[in-house]
């Protein structure tokens, strides 16, 4: 138990509590976009992150709240994030939680791929090495045949490819942004560039008759990405990342509850080596994060 009110332990539970979040969203957004226009619940989505934040933050950073040395950057981030956020909405229509997770989950692996061409970061063979193994997990999971192949696979690729750079960007943002601040902007970039767009599909009606289905999607989204920032102020990410594989296993679950959805064999295999992929990768990066800091140390 005295593990667990250290610092890494809370960042351990924290992250937990994000991938349960963002599961029970995903299962949700599945059942929600068959009752309610899909563009009018990606916008309440991100009005509601931008406005209980100001409301939580401003009492306590001020103007400061507003206050960005990045302003193009944090608008990227957002723009990144809302593709991110609106290929989750579409591609839940058509495509199994659990499967749709799991190729989800390889963002981490593309991440590191593009951060090694962008940023220049040093990337290992082993690393390229898991992330071989990565895509070919998903290739399992969406192999010809599947229960998951089509043309709506289209979503999650366009997803990956988009929160790949959404991490990029955030690694580059992290040591000169607040992260209440990049919260926000995150939330009202997101409202702002749909507002404009939500006219051609808003539904009064389905806005009165389902609001707490709306509520519910609001407060997940912006509660899950609250629990990241929180558990990454408390333990770094080769601690935490392999937690967030939980997430498939959360989103496999819920998707056999609520849909009565179950991966074929080949399918299970196919998530079980994304995931033993993305494990891999947090172990490697531990590993070369401790290798840095036995210099240090010994000196």
């Amino acid at each position: 138990m005295a593990f667990w009110r250290t610092q890494q332990g809370a960042g351990i539970s924290l992250i937990m509590l994000a991938t349960l979040a963002f599961a029970v969203l995903d299962t949700v957004t599945k059942h929600v976009v068959t009752l309610v226009p899909v563009l009018m619940l990606l916008w309440f989505r991100y009005v509601f992150q931008a406005v209980l934040t100001l409301v939580l933050r401003f009492p306590v950073q001020q103007r400061s709240l507003f206050s960005t040395p990045n302003p193009r950057f944090q608008t990227l981030r957002g723009v990144l994030l809302l593709i991110t956020s609106g290929c989750s909405f579409f591609g839940l229509r058509y495509l199994p939680v659990g499967e749709f997770t799991a190729m989800v989950m390889l963002s981490p692996l593309v991440a590191t791929a593009m951060a090694a061409w962008v940023l220049k970061d040093h990337v290992s063979h082993r690393r390229w090495l898991l992330m071989t193994c990565g895509l070919v997990g998903v290739l399992l999971v969406v192999r010809p045949g599947g229960q998951v192949f089509g043309w709506a696979l289209l979503f999650p690729v366009l997803l990956v490819t988009s929160y790949g750079w959404f991490q990029v960007l955030t690694s580059r943002l992290s040591s000169e942004e607040n992260p209440y601040t990049t919260h926000f902007y995150t939330g009202l970039v997101g409202a702002v560039v749909m507002s404009p767009i939500v006219i051609f599909s808003w539904n009064t009606a389905a806005l009165l008759s389902y609001w707490p289905w709306f509520v519910l999607v609001g407060f997940l989204g912006t509660f899950g990405h609250l629990m990241l920032i929180r558990a990454y102020a408390r333990a770094s990410a080769p601690v935490l990342t392999p937690y967030l594989y939980s997430q498939i296993a959360f989103a496999t679950l819920a998707g056999w509850m609520v849909f009565q959805h179950v991966p074929d064999a080949l399918a299970w295999l196919g998530i079980a080596v994304i995931a033993a992929s993305g494990v891999g990768n947090a172990v490697l990066s531990a590993h070369e994060v401790a290798k840095q800091r036995r210099p240090a140390t010994a000196a």
